[in-house]
């Protein structure tokens, strides 16, 4: 499955075994790693990499290469909820640095969010950035999300307790 996006040469698209070398070079940067979960190991390892392939493999429509360009320069995804929150999913993303600014995860933040509530019965998608991050707010808000709340020193990482910052998209009925 493929979902283009409303920027011209941007897809999202499954990952594929030959995205090793891109998802490692570029998920390698402390940069991209600072503004993610700790679930997003650093240093990137190619065996990192294997893991994440065919994890998304086995979930088809949950996680996405974001391709521009001909090549994976980033990754998108949903991860959905349990119990109470059965009906919301968590949102997130990531670039490589080469590709920040232009336009790229915007485009695909709008395609994913789509793609969430046509195919899966998610009422809400929620997204948590960190509050050094107002580049990431941009896109969401750009995106059609909405800013909750803060949620004061909610947050541990690279050696600083930071505050993170809610957004949130309802679908629409």
């Amino acid at each position: 499955m493929e979902l283009r996006t409303d920027l011209q040469d941007c897809v999202l698209r499954p990952w594929a075994a030959s995205d090793k070398p891109n998802l490692v070079r570029y998920g390698s940067n402390k940069a991209v790693w600072r503004n993610l979960l700790d679930s997003f190991p650093h240093p990137y390892s190619e065996a990192d990499a294997e893991f994440w392939i065919a994890h998304t493999q086995a979930n088809p429509g949950l996680h996405f290469a974001i391709q521009f360009g001909g090549e994976a320069v980033g990754g998108i995804g949903i991860i959905a909820q349990s119990g109470v929150a059965i009906q919301t999913a968590h949102f997130g993303y990531w670039l490589g640095e080469h590709a920040w600014g232009k336009g790229i995860a915007t485009a695909a933040a709008r395609t994913m969010a789509s793609h969430a509530f046509q195919a899966f019965p998610f009422a809400r998608l929620e997204a948590p950035v960190f509050a050094w991050n107002p580049a990431s707010m941009r896109v969401l808000e750009k995106a059609g999300f909405s800013r909750e709340g803060v949620l004061r020193h909610s947050v541990f990482k690279d050696g600083q307790l930071i505050d993170s910052v809610l957004y949130a998209k309802l679908r629409v009925v």
